[in-house]
């Protein structure tokens, strides 16, 4: 592996757990199953000479049973604003290729993974306010899905509560809410209402820059 990469940006991450999501703490998901998707919008990023910044992605996934079981089934949707050289770089990076084993999500998630689909190539429009807890994503024809604030039931006002993982392979910390996502990629799926995540991404090769 010479390969030698960085990417800083926001992600929104929606699957079909509770709210908290028990995946964090290496608990088993709420239902016994992992339906998910992640976008993400890089502000500064690069693979060895090849620069990656104002791209965004989408990644999709699916796992039968939970994600350290296997089987599951991915494909990334990648900005068609990339070049050539700027989409091998983005594949390379979401599938977990030049990274040290087990160093961050991407390389985890490809590695659980039996079948990875082609990746597909579109316009995408992403816009995440980390601290608002607030995402649209956009792929037309492919994925619509909204985050917002989790909003307490009795005092009808949002409610802010955080994730920290100080030695964590995806963030240190993430703010959590809600989602509901629309996929029908060459993976479909249909989240209403479930774990939303909005974190600063910040990684190299070798996993979280903190």
């Amino acid at each position: 592996m010479n390969d030698q990469w960085m990417i800083r940006g926001v992600q929104f991450l929606n699957c079909n757990c509770a709210w908290g999501c028990p995946c964090q703490f290496g608990a088993r998901s709420t239902h016994g199953f992992c339906d998910g998707f992640g976008a993400g919008h890089i502000e500064e990023g690069y693979l060895n000479d090849t620069k990656l910044n104002g791209l965004s992605w989408i990644l999709i996934a699916k796992y039968p049973g939970e994600i350290a079981e296997g089987n599951g089934r991915m494909q990334a949707i990648i900005d068609e604003r990339a070049d050539g050289a700027q989409r091998e770089a983005m594949r390379k990076i979401l599938r977990g290729e030049s990274t040290t084993p087990g160093a961050t999500h991407f390389y985890i998630l490809t590695s659980m993974a039996s079948e990875v689909l082609d990746a597909l190539y579109a316009p995408i429009q992403v816009s995440i306010d980390v601290d608002a807890r607030q995402a649209t994503v956009k792929a037309e024809g492919l994925v619509e899905a909204r985050g917002t604030p989790i909003i307490d039931a009795f005092s009808q006002k949002p409610v802010r509560a955080q994730i920290n993982l100080p030695d964590g392979f995806e963030y240190t910390t993430a703010e959590m809410g809600t989602g509901t996502s629309k996929v029908t990629a060459g993976l479909s799926l249909e989240l209403n209402d479930s774990y939303g995540q909005f974190s600063i991404i910040h990684m190299n090769q070798d996993g979280v820059i903190r």
